[in-house]
């Protein structure tokens, strides 16, 4: 469960907040009419759009729930606000101990993408958690379900950094 004072963009708020007003003003309603005029249909037992018309709309229900909750326990940022120590939102440019350079960007757990490629991560992540507050220079070790891993901090930006 998360914290009441768990970070999120301001870009990752808004698209949270964006897609419950879509399924609460748009996709709910248009369902609850299609179940309606389904059922008008007499037997309900096998009707197959009544059937999936029910479906959709719990699990409309479940995300609304889900995203509402959720809103109400983050707390949106618009932007970093230091280059000389890693905050929420940072670009940090890091090289590993085998001299590979990667570029993460320490974003909120409802924007982090797990795919191999992506380098945006979650700043409560083991990763996240061990960047925090470091500087440009700094050694990190941090410990990772996947082993031990090793950094050292090559730039710390609050734009994006090409690399």
């Amino acid at each position: 469960m998360a914290d009441a004072n768990e970070y999120i963009s301001y870009q990752g708020y808004q698209r949270l907040s964006d897609e419950r007003d879509r399924l609460a003003r748009v996709e709910r309603p248009a369902v609850v009419l299609n179940v309606s005029a389904a059922a008008a249909e007499g037997d309900l037992s096998e009707n197959a759009e009544y059937i999936y018309g029910k479906r959709r709309l719990r699990e409309i229900d479940k995300r609304l729930e889900f995203l509402t909750g959720r809103l109400d326990k983050l707390t949106p940022v618009k932007e970093a606000t230091s280059n000389d120590r890693v905050v929420f939102l940072s670009y940090v440019h890091v090289e590993d101990a085998k001299g590979n350079e990667h570029v993460f960007r320490l974003v909120g757990a409802d924007e982090s993408d797990t795919k191999d490629d992506s380098r945006w991560i979650s700043y409560l992540s083991p990763v996240g958690r061990a960047l925090l507050g470091k500087q440009v220079d700094d050694d990190v070790r941090i410990r990772t379900p996947g082993g031990l891993k090793q950094f050292t901090i090559l730039e710390i930006s609050t734009d994006p950094i090409a690399m």
